[in-house]
């Protein structure tokens, strides 16, 4: 999938067009979720992801995100970054509009996401808080 705004960002699934130093960099040094995470851990989560890249008009990547989907039942949207300079410019809730379209035929059972401070962005895409908080659970890892 390409889509392209009219101010000429463009959206891909095309895992080809990630900038993997760049996702890396964002996550491993600015991203508070995921700070330190290794190169290797970044390109295996892309290898097993469906990947989403924005570019900017010169084609610089400007944003990601992924999700860890079975294409069937549950999708989990995650790692979602926008770099700094391209904040302010509607491209998280475009982003996450996208994907949530992309998915849609699939017709999920939950499409879920975690977000500490970025309510209002996936709340313009549909998100609403989880009803029943109290039937989720987690196995704590680390």
């Amino acid at each position: 999938m390409i889509t392209t705004r009219d101010d000429g960002y463009v959206l891909s699934t095309d895992p080809d067009r990630i900038d993997v130093d760049r996702v890396h960099h964002w996550l491993s040094t600015d991203a508070f979720w995921a700070l330190g995470r290794s190169r290797e851990t970044v390109e295996q989560s892309i290898r097993a992801s469906l990947n989403f890249s924005v570019h900017d008009p010169a084609g610089a990547q400007a944003a990601y995100a992924r999700v860890v989907t079975d294409l069937a039942t549950f999708a989990w949207l995650c790692d979602v970054y926008v770099a700094p300079a391209h904040r302010g410019k509607g491209i998280g809730t475009w982003l996450a509009g996208a994907v949530r379209d992309h998915l849609a035929p699939y017709r999920l059972k939950r499409f879920l996401l975690a977000t500490l401070d970025a309510h209002e962005v996936y709340a313009k895409a549909g998100f609403v808080p989880v009803p029943d908080p109290e039937r989720l659970m987690i196995l704590k890892t680390e």
